[in-house]
Formats: C-alpha cells, sequence, structure tokens
C-alpha cells in the first residue's frame, strides 16, 4: 500500500515537472528561433557569440528533456547540439541550407514539445527522422576527420551550463485564473454602483425631511394665533352668566390647542433628532461609498497592470513568419522592430495579433516586389519591413508598420471601389488620395489581380480596422507611389472600463457604449434637410443620416399620441468611418456600466451585445454598434423600387448564374458540381479543357471552374485561350489545383485566371466566396 501511494506521488511530481517543462522549453525555443534568425545576417564577429548562446540553450533543453524522462525529444536535442558544437567550433559554416535544417528540427521539438506525454510514443519516427537528418548533415560536412568516432563537439564536462541559482521574484499563474480574478474584480462595479444609488437615495430623503420640516414650521405662528384669540374669547365672556357654556367650550378648545402644541414641539426636537441621524447616515454612507470606489479602482487598476505584458512576446514569432512568406514569394525581406519593451494589455495584444500578421503579410505580397522588379527600379534587392512601437503619452501607444514596398495605386483603388455595390465614390469620384487611400479598408475591396489563399479577398484591412476601433484604438494610412506604405495604430495601454450613454426611447432604457458616440445633439426641425428621401441633419458641416433608434430597433411604436416636439435629440455614433444619427426621446446621462453576456440561449442576438444592471437594480440593454451601424445603413439605403431586392447576393444566386466545371477527375467534379449547385448555381461539367472549350464555345456561362493538370489541354492553356478569344475574353476563371508552388500561381496571373485555390488548402466556403466576388 505504502509502495503505491509512493508511486502515485512520483507520478504526480512528474506531472507537475512536464508542466514546467514545456514553459522552459518554449523560452528556449524562442530563443534560439530567434538566435538563428538573428545569426542569417550577422556578421562573422558576432556570430560566434550567437552560436554560443544557441548551443547553451539546446544543451539546456536536453538536460531538461532527459531530466523528465522525455527522451525523444533529448533524441532531437543531442544532434542538433552536436551541429551546433561543430558550427561553434567552425568546422561548419552557417549556410542557408543548414540554418534551413535547424529551424526545421527546432519545429519538430516544439511538435514534441506540445504532444501529451501518454501520446509522445507515437511521435517516435518524427523525432528520428528529425535526429537522422541532423547527424547526416554532421556526417557529410564535417571537416574534422582525426577523430572520427568520436563526437564531433559536445558540452566540456568541468563547464557546463548552469542556470543561476536567484531566489524567484515572479511566479507563474494561468491565464484562466488571472482571467477569472479580473472578472470578479470588475463584479465590484456593481455594488459600487449599488452604493452610489443608495447614496444618492438617502441624500433625497434628508431633503424630503428637511423640505417638510420647513413647512410644518411654518404652521407654528398661525397656530400661535388661533391660541392667543381663543384665550382672548375665553377672557372676554368671564363673569356673564349667560356666557358660561361658551366660555367652557372656548376653555376646552383652548386646552385641546395647547395639547396639539405641545406635541408639535415636541415633535419638531423628534425631527431634529431624525434629521441629524440621517445626516450622520448621509455623511457614513458617503465615505464609504468613496472607500469602496478608490479600492475597486486601485485592485482594478492593479490587476490590470497583472494583465501587462512587453510588446516582445507578440514580436517574438515575425521574423520566422516573414521569412517562410518571403521564400514562399521568392523575395528578400528584412524585418527591422523597435520598442518591444513596451508593455500593454495582455487583451490587446492577443486581439492585435492576427491584425498586425496582416498587415505584415500584406507589406509582402502587395507592397514589397521580387529583386528583379526592385532592381529595375534602383531599389536594394532586399525589401524592409519596420514594426516600431512608441509611447504617445500616459494612456495610449502608437505600432507603425511600414515597408518601402511599391506603395499604394489610388487609381487602382479607385478602380476597384468603383465596382463595388455598396461603395459609391462622391462628386464622380473626385476625391484626393487620402480619401481613396481610405477606402482600403472597406470590406470586400481589393487591388489583387487573383484571389489566392493569401489575398485577393479584400476582407483583411476592413478586419484589421474593425479590431481596433473595438480596442478603442485608431488606425491611419500614409503611402506615396514607388516609395512605401505606412500604418500608424493608436492603442490604449490598458482596456477602459465600459462607460456608456442612458438613453430613453419608446419608454425603454437602453445603453450605447459611449467609446462610439461622437457627439449629442439638439436641434431644431429647421435643421433636417431631406436628401434622396432620407433625412439627413448636418454635422461639422457635413450631411448625416438621421434615423430613429426605435425605427432601427424594430420597437413597437407607442400608441398614444404624444404632442408634437419643437425640436429633435440626436446621438450622433461613428465606427469604421459610418456615421449615423439616431433620434431618441431622452438622454439620461454617460455611466460607468458594467457588461455581461445574454447567456448561451442568446448568444448573438442582432443589434444587442449584452446587458447591464443599473444601480438601481434594473436591467438594460447594451446596444452592439457595429450591428446597430449596419440596421441604420440597410434602412437608410433600401431600395425604394417595386421589386427590387434588398440583398443583392440573394438575387444574383436566384437568377441561376450558370457554370462551368472543367475537371477530369470524376470524384473531384462531382464534389465541385455539388458544392455549386446546393448553392444555387446552374452547373455544367466537362472532362478537359478541349472539351470545356468546345462546350463554352457553344453555350452561354457566367463563370468557368477548373483544374489545371488535365490531358489534351489543361487549366493554363484552357485560360489563356479564353482571354485570346473575343467573344470569351471577359469570362472569369478560377483555377482550383494541386498545384501550389509560387511558379504555379504567377503563371495563373499570367494567363489571366481571376481566382487561383489550392487543393490542399481547398474550403468550400473559399470557392463560394471567390464565386459570388467574381459573377
Amino acid at each position: 500500500m505504502t509502495r503505491r501511494t509512493t508511486d502515485k506521488k512520483s507520478d504526480d511530481l512528474l506531472e507537475r515537472l512536464r508542466l514546467t517543462f514545456q514553459s522552459e522549453a518554449d523560452e528556449h525555443l524562442k530563443s534560439m528561433s530567434s538566435g538563428l534568425l538573428t545569426l542569417e545576417q550577422a556578421s562573422s564577429g558576432e556570430s560566434k557569440s550567437l552560436i554560443e548562446a544557441i548551443f547553451r540553450s539546446a544543451h539546456s533543453l536536453k538536460g531538461a528533456a532527459q531530466a523528465v524522462n522525455l527522451e525523444p525529444i533529448g533524441s532531437v536535442c543531442q544532434p542538433l547540439e552536436s551541429v551546433l558544437a561543430a558550427l561553434k567550433a567552425g568546422r561548419l559554416e552557417p549556410k542557408p541550407a543548414l540554418l534551413n535544417l535547424l529551424h526545421e528540427s527546432l519545429d519538430t521539438i516544439g511538435h514534441l514539445v506540445s504532444t501529451d506525454a501518454a501520446s509522445l510514443d507515437q511521435r517516435l519516427p518524427l523525432a528520428a527522422a528529425a535526429a537522422r537528418r541532423l547527424d547526416d548533415a554532421l556526417k557529410g560536412k564535417s571537416t574534422n576527420t582525426e577523430q572520427p568516432d568520436e563526437p564531433v563537439m559536445k558540452a566540456p564536462a568541468d563547464t557546463p551550463y548552469v542556470a543561476p541559482n536567484v531566489t524567484p521574484e515572479t511566479v507563474r499563474v494561468s491565464i484562466a485564473k488571472l482571467d477569472t480574478v479580473m472578472r470578479h474584480v470588475e463584479e465590484l462595479l456593481a455594488p459600487r454602483l449599488a452604493a452610489s444609488q443608495r447614496l444618492l437615495e438617502l441624500n433625497e430623503a434628508v431633503s424630503m425631511l428637511s423640505a417638510w420640516k420647513k413647512q410644518r414650521a411654518r404652521l407654528q405662528p398661525a397656530l400661535r394665533v388661533i391660541e392667543h384669540s381663543l384665550q382672548a374669547s375665553s377672557q372676554s365672556v368671564v363673569g356673564e352668566p349667560d356666557d358660561h357654556a361658551t366660555a367652557n367650550g372656548a376653555t376646552s378648545r383652548k386646552q385641546e390647542l395647547s395639547k396639539l402644541l405641545e406635541y408639535l414641539d415636541s415633535e419638531q426636537v423628534q425631527l431634529k433628532v431624525i434629521e441629524d441621524h440621517l445626516a450622520r447616515l448621509s455623511r457614513s454612507t458617503q465615505h464609504d461609498q468613496r472607500v469602496l470606489t478608490s479600492m475597486s479602482d486601485s485592485l482594478l487598476r492593479d490587476c490590470k497592470e497583472m494583465q501587462l505584458l512587453p510588446f516582445s512576446s507578440l514580436l517574438e514569432g515575425f521574423p520566422r513568419f516573414v521569412r517562410e512568406l518571403a521564400r514562399e514569394q521568392g523575395k528578400t525581406v528584412e524585418l527591422s522592430m523597435q520598442g518591444g519593451d513596451i508593455e500593454i494589455d495582455r487583451r490587446i495584444l492577443d486581439a492585435m495579433k492576427d491584425p498586425l500578421i496582416h498587415l505584415l503579410r500584406n507589406s509582402i505580397d502587395h507592397g514589397i516586389a521580387t529583386p528583379a522588379v526592385r532592381g529595375a527600379k534602383g531599389k536594394p534587392a532586399r525589401g524592409t519591413i519596420m514594426v516600431a512601437i512608441s509611447q504617445k503619452d500616459s494612456g495610449k501607444v502608437e505600432v507603425v508598420v511600414a515597408d518601402d514596398g511599391a506603395g499604394i495605386d489610388v487609381p487602382a483603388v479607385k478602380a476597384a471601389a468603383s465596382k463595388l455595390k455598396n461603395i459609391a465614390l462622391q462628386d464622380g469620384g473626385r476625391m484626393d488620395e487620402q480619401e481613396a487611400m481610405a477606402l482600403v479598408f472597406k470590406s470586400g475591396l481589393s487591388t489583387s489581380p487573383i484571389i489566392t489563399d493569401v489575398s485577393g479577398r479584400g476582407l483583411g484591412l476592413a478586419i484589421v480596422r474593425e479590431k481596433v476601433e473595438k480596442l478603442g484604438g485608431s488606425i491611419a494610412i500614409e503611402s506615396r507611389r514607388d516609395a512605401g506604405t505606412v500604418f500608424r495604430i493608436v492603442l490604449p495601454l490598458m482596456l477602459a472600463n465600459f462607460h456608456g450613454l442612458i438613453v430613453r426611447e419608446g419608454g425603454q432604457l437602453l445603453v450605447i457604449p459611449t467609446i462610439h458616440v461622437e457627439r449629442v445633439m439638439r436641434l431644431d426641425h429647421s435643421a433636417i434637410r431631406t436628401v434622396e428621401n432620407r433625412e439627413t441633419i448636418p454635422v461639422n458641416a457635413q450631411a448625416v443620416s438621421l434615423v430613429g433608434l426605435g425605427d432601427v430597433l424594430e420597437m413597437p411604436r407607442s400608441r398614444t399620441s404624444e404632442p408634437p416636439r419643437s425640436s429633435t435629440l440626436a446621438v450622433v455614433i461613428e465606427m469604421a468611418h459610418v456615421k449615423v444619427a439616431f433620434r431618441v426621446d431622452e438622454v439620461l446621462g454617460e455611466h460607468e456600466v458594467l457588461v455581461k453576456p445574454l447567456g448561451r440561449q442568446l448568444v448573438r442576438v442582432r443589434n444587442v451585445a449584452g446587458a447591464s444592471v443599473l444601480g438601481t437594480g434594473q436591467v438594460v440593454p447594451v446596444l452592439n454598434v457595429s450591428d446597430l451601424l449596419k440596421s441604420a445603413m440597410k434602412q437608410v439605403f433600401t431600395p425604394r423600387a417595386a421589386g427590387a431586392s434588398p440583398d443583392g447576393d440573394k438575387g444574383e444566386v436566384t437568377e441561376k448564374r450558370s457554370i462551368l466545371v472543367v475537371e477530369d477527375s470524376i470524384t473531384s467534379r462531382s464534389l465541385l458540381k455539388g458544392i455549386l449547385e446546393t448553392a444555387g448555381y446552374q452547373v455544367s461539367t466537362a472532362v478537359d479543357g478541349m472539351d470545356g472549350f468546345t462546350t463554352l464555345k457553344t453555350g452561354k456561362f457566367d463563370l468557368v471552374v477548373s483544374d489545371v493538370e488535365m490531358p489534351r489541354m489543361d487549366g493554363f492553356d484552357l485560360t489563356a485561350k479564353l482571354r485570346a478569344d473575343k467573344q470569351l475574353s471577359d469570362l472569369p476563371v478560377v483555377l482550383v489545383t494541386a498545384l501550389g508552388s509560387r511558379e504555379h500561381r504567377e503563371r495563373g496571373i499570367d494567363v489571366g485566371a481571376n481566382a487561383y485555390i489550392v487543393k490542399s488548402q481547398f474550403d468550400q466556403s473559399n470557392l463560394l466566396d471567390a464565386v459570388r466576388r467574381l459573377v
């Protein structure tokens, strides 16, 4: 029994050690990956120290893996350490092929580290293959032939690398626990708001008592006059026998009045005692409320500071990402990063990871050209991308993503915008360059000549701006043709407490996030103008659509007739450069509120982001500004012509657009035909390029979906033949193929394909998205 208990304790200890090992391994892998990237561009003088640092990390990682019985990881770390030792001794040179192998080995170790210990044995072939490749590289390139049977290099036995034994000043806390504490601290807002409401009600009670006391005090003189009158009346009838009854009545009334005055005098004292007691309660409640506010604010601030992480934790993976994407596209790119030590809220970092990755991808895909193209323009073959973080003020940080690429082609942006139904170029397209460049943030706009898995869908920059503005930030763009593009993102250092504007509409209280409220306006009816059958109001010399908040939310109208108002109260909301004014009945003011989700039963309710409990205990809906603006724009721009379809996409599908699928594989042909027919398209098929071209000449089609590798005529030749035909030159072509190399993608662009979808990354949503954009 004792032995079983001991074994269980040993297993528990080993499990805890393995969790610690995962964190340590992640740090070593990040350090080695960063070191290898720096080594690629380091001078010979700097290489030695870099290789030494990478070698020590590999040595420490190997020892840590062996300590927790993770032999597959140790089996890769051993030859990795030997290769690094040979590099350190100068027996191997840091050539690109060898550095690529080292990167791949780190990826293998990363997969092994992330694998559950129970499933690690299944990864033994992966570890063995990585170790064999490292051994082969070591044997094939080693220049040391004097002692072939001994290890090429190993860490000196007398001077092993040992981390300094320092008492830790920090502890590791899981993010889930930290988030739980943060939610509990944020929950303190509810009792704080309730305390403020109780204080307000108590002060109102004190004011009511004081007003009542003043009114009562004004009765005292009148009662005294009545008392004196009765006293004089009773004295005037004394001694007159006939008036004894009258005198007795006056005396009785005087006695009753005296009792009343005596009670009122005593009540005055009691009122004073109650008033003093309420005043003391009000002062103590006010003090408690101030203390609660101070403590909750301080605790919330401390918890937010616990959430701060340096920007470097986000930037660590970017050099590798840029390197791999540039290599895939045959480009050479140098990534420069500055300001990584600036700390910011972890939740903001998490939210900004995808937007920054998209901006980097955008710079490589659209901005940086190939070395040959850059050389023809007199630029260095190596392109440059810079990510710089700087402190703006005490509460904001600026992130700059800049490249020295081709810049933004403004005429191409205008041309792409003119093709989209939801983007209208004002004044016949006569907009300045800054206004035109802002169009790149519109959803669906893309200047890419072809749709691929990397670009061309026109969604990326729209999502970037949406996420930035959702965090309370802003994004601006600067660009010069053939000089480069700069994106400037301003973010808060911490997520601010939620403030909402409480409004009343149709008898219902609603909360609008203050961050998106530009202003509140009260206008005379004469200021409302009708433009194209739509109400507008002037805001900063700009006509802004005016809609009723209740109408947008489809709230039932009150049946009681209200008197006409002399003015209109409007809340102007702006998000993602869309501005709409909402007519409301009443604005109750701005308050700090705690937003609660609606629960799993109501995960997604249109126009509603959640609910908030006010200090009075009343539950109030919190509006979703993004949905609200979409609903408002839909109401404003709903086609009024009879028979017009409010949903353009649905209208197109119901027209049964005709598509030809050209594919020699029966399975792939059936799959594509089924996907497109399910989406509402009319589909015909052809077995190869020659059959497809004949079918296109004899029928009418709106789009072609074609494979590339086919007998008789492949997809490239079919596309080129269509572009050379006068009748079919404008027919959109989507290539769906297994050929995913850069050369094949470029050939697809050269022959005139409109979209290029790789089968290994195939997703029916990608196909349907490309089809909807092209037909």
